[in-house]
């Protein structure tokens, strides 16, 4: 018995450790795929600003701000899912390229983390970059029922989306996902192609909501 449990033992350790080395494997192969350029489509990402601070309380510059949605990201995509990131030739941005995205972007934190993460594999550069997020912001129109308010309203998360669709009617049933934080709106996702028309998300693209009413919390 002792014998048939150390033997059992070593099988289920050989196959934890295949399972782990699969998945680094599988982590470099993304790593060493990822080409700046190559990719399927935008996925751009809108933070709702009161629940993107109320989860970021430790970044100075949230406080006071007012806003409703705000620049999360705008991310390339594989149809098939996924994504590249951290796309060589990694680059600082320059203190215009900075500039430039403190006007789109709620943080400097952010920013940095978006370009380095996303931006590098837009194949743009950085300002290029920052230009077709800010005209990909600039394409969707926020619903009015959603501009920022002072105090929380509650949504379900295809009521959001239909709200979504009826103010930018060119956006397809498959072509946008609503996020949440627990029980709070977190973020609207819209797919759009690489000359920012609105299309159809690729694969795994979907809500991430509880069933039921979620809180849009207030502007701070």
């Amino acid at each position: 018995m002792k014998k048939l449990f150390t033997i059992l033992t070593v099988i289920a350790l050989t196959i934890g450790s295949i399972g782990i080395s699969s998945a680094r494997q599988s982590q470099s192969r993304v790593q060493a795929e990822s080409v700046a350029g190559v990719f399927d489509y935008y996925l751009l990402a809108l933070s709702w600003s009161p629940t993107f601070c109320l989860t970021h309380k430790d970044d100075a510059q949230c406080t006071g701000k007012g806003y409703g949605f705000v620049l999360h990201g705008l991310w390339p995509q594989y149809a098939g899912g996924g994504w590249p990131q951290s796309c060589p030739p990694l680059t600082r941005l320059s203190a215009a390229e900075t500039n430039k995205g403190l006007t789109l972007f709620p943080t400097k934190k952010l920013l940095d983390h978006e370009w380095s993460k996303h931006g590098t594999c837009s194949g743009l550069g950085a300002m290029g970059y920052l230009d077709k997020s800010d005209q990909a912001v600039a394409a969707v129109n926020v619903p009015a029922e959603l501009q920022p308010f002072s105090s929380s309203y509650y949504f379900e998360a295809q009521e959001i989306a239909d709200l979504f669709r009826k103010a930018n009617p060119g956006i397809p049933a498959d072509g946008i996902a609503v996020i949440c934080s627990g029980p709070q709106l977190s973020e609207v996702r819209v797919c759009m192609d690489k000359d920012l028309q609105f299309g159809a998300c690729g694969k795994g693209v979907k809500n991430q909501c509880r069933a039921g009413d979620i809180r849009v919390p207030p502007a701070r």
